[in-house]
C-alpha cells in the first residue's frame, strides 16, 4: 500500500501536487494556529477557486495568506503575526498574496450588467423580450459604459427598448434610485 501511495504521489499532475503540497502546509498552519476546520475547509475552497492568482507563490506563503484570508471571512479574524508563527512564509510575500487573492474575490463579486437589466425590469415588471433587448443593446455599447452608474445604464437601455415611455421613464428613475434627467442623458450616448 506505502508504494502505491508513493508511486500515486509521483505521478500527479503539476496542478494537482501543487494542491497537495499547499494542502499539507495549510493543515500544518491550522493545526499550529488553533483554527476551527471550517476555517481550513474555506481556505481549501479559496485555493482551488482562485488557483491561477496564487500559483506562483511558494506554497508556505499561499497556506498562510490563504489561510487569513479565510479566518477573516469566516468572522474568526487572527493577527497576520498569528499565522507568521507557524510557517517560515516571508511577511511581505504573504500581504501580497493575500492582497492579489482578495482583488480576485473582489473583482468575482461585482454583478453583471445583465444582473442589473433583469433586477431594474423586475422591479417595473417588464416583460423578457425587454431584458433581452436592452442587454444586447449595452453590450454593443460596453465602451460607453465604463466608469457610468450601471443602474442609470440599465435604466437607460431599458427605457429605449420600451419605446420611450415617460410613464416608464418615471418608473424607471425610481427603481434604479435616479432621476429621469439622469436616464434621458444615459440613452443618448447609447446607439439602439
Amino acid at each position: 500500500m506505502a508504494a502505491s501511495r508513493r508511486l500515486h504521489r509521483e505521478t500527479l499532475h503539476g496542478y494537482e501536487s501543487r494542491l497537495v503540497e499547499i494542502g499539507a502546509e495549510l493543515k500544518r498552519v491550522r493545526e499550529c494556529a488553533g483554527l476551527p476546520q471550517h476555517v481550513a475547509e474555506e481556505a481549501e475552497a479559496l485555493v482551488k477557486k482562485y488557483f491561477e492568482v496564487v500559483r506562483g507563490f511558494p506554497a508556505e506563503v499561499v497556506a498562510v495568506a490563504v489561510m487569513w484570508t479565510a479566518a477573516k471571512a469566516s468572522g474568526a479574524p487572527r493577527p497576520l503575526e498569528d499565522f507568521l508563527k507557524c510557517s517560515k512564509a516571508d511577511e511581505r510575500r504573504v500581504r501580497k498574496a493575500a492582497w492579489r487573492l482578495k482583488e480576485a474575490m473582489r473583482q468575482s463579486k461585482r454583478p453583471s450588467i445583465e444582473d442589473y437589466v433583469k433586477t431594474l425590469a423586475a422591479r417595473v415588471n417588464l416583460p423578457a423580450p425587454v431584458v433581452k433587448a436592452a442587454v444586447d443593446i449595452l453590450e454593443r455599447n460596453r465602451r460607453v459604459l465604463f466608469g457610468k452608474n450601471p443602474w442609470v445604464s440599465a435604466a437607460a437601455a431599458l427605457w429605449l427598448v420600451s419605446l420611450k415611455k415617460l410613464g416608464l421613464l418615471k418608473a424607471l428613475a425610481e427603481a434604479a434610485g435616479t432621476t429621469p434627467i439622469s436616464i434621458r442623458n444615459a440613452a443618448k450616448r447609447l446607439r439602439v
